[in-house]
């Protein structure tokens, strides 16, 4: 098993998890060092937060054309640090990237704008969001640039600094961003990278050196977070945590489309996505057919060096990753569950011990953890329902609440079920997308707070009151 060799000071290792080896190294910050890239930004912040919101949307639109002009070079850094193909980490910048970044900017000025009550005599009232200051943005390796600009955006667009401390697998991302801003023209310290240990970004959020604090990442991690960020201080922490959405397959669903859309969900970037569908309920009146489609659909992937054009699956992160879903996996198959897709159906690279094949499991229930813990891999469970109501129940039989999704061409049938499901984002016909002009957020340990829409610059700034009684 080839493990990470990481040094926890000076110059880390990212190992990559195509062949095991360095693929790069960067310089982690100690504490002063780091406190010291604060200061910068606060220092740019305050400068910035007078700037008007014209030129804050300006600046964020000419963020776009400066990470474009390198962004060959940027893609086969992000795949040879965290394995997804290499079209794939192109895709993430040319479509989810660009279209959040400018539907943000798009809605900027409108969604920041002051709210005046009704008008009262002698009177001026009115409510401003005001920045929160600098924001700490601890962001996730598996979809590295759309996590990360989630937060940035909106937080530049409403006047705040940022700094990015990426997970390690990514750390150069931090980078590639702050440098996409600083040729874009934007001031000296105001969105920078933030390169720093655990303990590190511990104590800097223990200091009161932050308006607001977003983590993406593990449950656990997010209580951690959440403890260090409400030591001394209590300002406002939003948590992207774990999630285990389901989908709900109906009778009358378009089996095809169906199919094509959950596989896709299932395994795409090696099933590491925070929205990824990783258990599905199918109707027993189209069970079979459904099963039988999806083997096929899925016996299809290529798994392979994700630098090869052919290859449609590359490695997960990290060896460990691939224990933790072949644990799940066997567990399953021990109390009764059926592999009917797997390791046996595929050419699997030997290049690193982080290559998995799709896994496909059928006669899956509750009892087992792949239908009900968070497997975060290629992995997914398929069990037969005697009914809708049966479907629901056991899609909300979950601590987990983040996305699920209802497959039925009954538009009343799908929105009366959706009510009931007990997740941040309901979909019929459609999964594993966020849509930058809707909420991004979380039920249950899938987190706490709202990124995306309107309604996401709303963790980046505070409201402020002000009501002058006019002296003439």
């Amino acid at each position: 098993m080839v493990l990470p060799r990481v040094q926890w000071g000076g110059m880390p290792d990212i190992v990559s998890p195509i062949d095991g080896q360095t693929a790069f190294q960067y310089e982690r910050l100690g504490l002063e060092d780091a406190r010291s890239r604060v200061e910068a930004a606060a220092v740019a912040q305050t400068s910035w937060r007078s700037t008007p919101i014209s030129d804050r949307i300006a600046l964020c639109r000419r963020m776009l054309h400066a990470y474009e002009a390198r962004e060959d070079e940027y893609a086969l850094q992000i795949t040879r640090m965290m394995g997804k193909p290499l079209a794939h980490a192109l895709g993430e910048f040319r479509g989810p990237m660009r279209e959040r970044t400018g539907h943000l900017c798009e809605i900027a000025e409108e969604a920041l704008a002051d709210q005046t009550p009704e008008e009262k005599h002698g009177l001026t009232r009115f409510v401003r969001r005001d920045p929160v200051g600098v924001v700490f943005d601890i962001a996730a390796w598996n979809y590295p640039l759309i996590i990360a600009i989630n937060v940035i955006v909106p937080a530049v667009l409403a006047g705040n600094a940022v700094v990015i401390k990426h997970a390690h697998q990514t750390a150069l991302v931090a980078e590639q961003l702050a440098q996409a801003f600083a040729d874009a023209g934007a001031p000296s310290g105001l969105v920078c990278a933030m390169p720093v240990d655990h303990a590190v970004a511990a104590s800097l959020m223990s200091e009161r050196l932050f308006g607001y604090v977003s983590f993406t990442g593990s449950v656990r991690g997010g209580h951690e977070v959440y403890r260090a960020v409400a030591a001394n201080d209590f300002i406002g922490c939003g948590l992207e945590l774990g999630g285990k959405d389901g989908a709900l397959v109906l009778p009358d669903c378009e089996l095809a489309s169906t199919v094509e859309n959950l596989v896709d969900a299932a395994f795409f970037n090696a099933g590491q996505s925070c929205c990824g569908i990783e258990r599905i309920y199918v109707h027993a009146d189209i069970h079979d057919r459904f099963v039988e489609a999806y083997v096929t659909l899925a016996r299809n992937y290529v798994v392979g060096n994700p630098l090869e054009e052919t290859t449609t699956m590359g490695p997960m992160v990290r060896a460990d990753a691939v224990a933790h879903v072949r644990g799940q996996v066997g567990q399953a198959t021990s109390n009764g569950a059926q592999l009917i897709v797997g390791d046996a159906d595929f050419e699997v690279p030997d290049a690193s011990s982080c290559y998995l094949a799709p896994q496909v499991l059928t006669d899956v229930d509750h009892s087992m953890a792949l239908m009900t813990e968070e497997t975060f891999g290629p992995a997914i469970g398929i069990m037969k329902v005697g009914s809708e109501d049966e479907g629901v129940a056991l899609m909300n039989d979950s601590h987990y609440g983040l996305t699920g999704s209802v497959w039925t061409q009954d538009d009343a049938r799908a929105m009366a079920l959706a009510e009931r499901i007990q997740a941040g984002t309901v979909f019929q016909n459609r999964c594993d997308y966020l849509d930058p002009g809707l909420a991004w957020t979380g039920v249950k340990d899938s987190g706490h707070g709202t990124s995306l829409s309107r309604l996401g610059f709303l963790s980046v700034t505070r409201p402020k009151s002000y009501h002058l009684r006019r002296a003439t």
